[in-house]
């Protein structure tokens, strides 16, 4: 590693880097992650018309505004972005997805969503 490689600079590379080998279609979207420092987002996404299916985000009002969540850890949070988003996936008819971490390491938060998501039923 060099120098002149930021840490956001390497995680773009390794999210190029799986981007070459995942691609969501109708029938089989892309489960889509990102972090901040503050908020987990998560998207159900169809490349080829691209289309996002579903949404969900620690940032917005439902899980915001929740007194049960209020004071949980981000890691805590993030199983609910994930059950969230896999429960809006299945509401339009969405079983099956393609995990993209987004280049961040599968532990943590991201390991949270993905828990959440097939705690709610969706098939990686």
């Amino acid at each position: 590693m060099s120098a002149s490689n930021s840490k956001y600079q390497l995680r773009q590379k390794r999210r190029t880097r799986i981007r070459k080998k995942i691609q969501g279609t109708a029938e089989r979207p892309r489960l889509s992650i990102f972090k901040s420092a503050r908020h987990i987002y998560a998207q159900v996404i169809d490349d080829s018309k691209g289309v996002t299916f579903a949404t969900a985000s620690t940032a917005e009002k439902e899980i915001k505004d929740n007194t049960a969540l209020a004071g949980k850890k981000k890691a805590e949070l993030a199983t609910e972005v994930g059950t969230l988003v896999g429960s809006r996936a299945i509401e339009k008819g969405i079983k099956q997805v393609v995990f993209d971490r987004g280049g961040f390491l599968y532990h943590g938060r991201v390991k949270a969503v993905s828990e959440g998501a097939r705690k709610a039923g969706l098939e990686f």
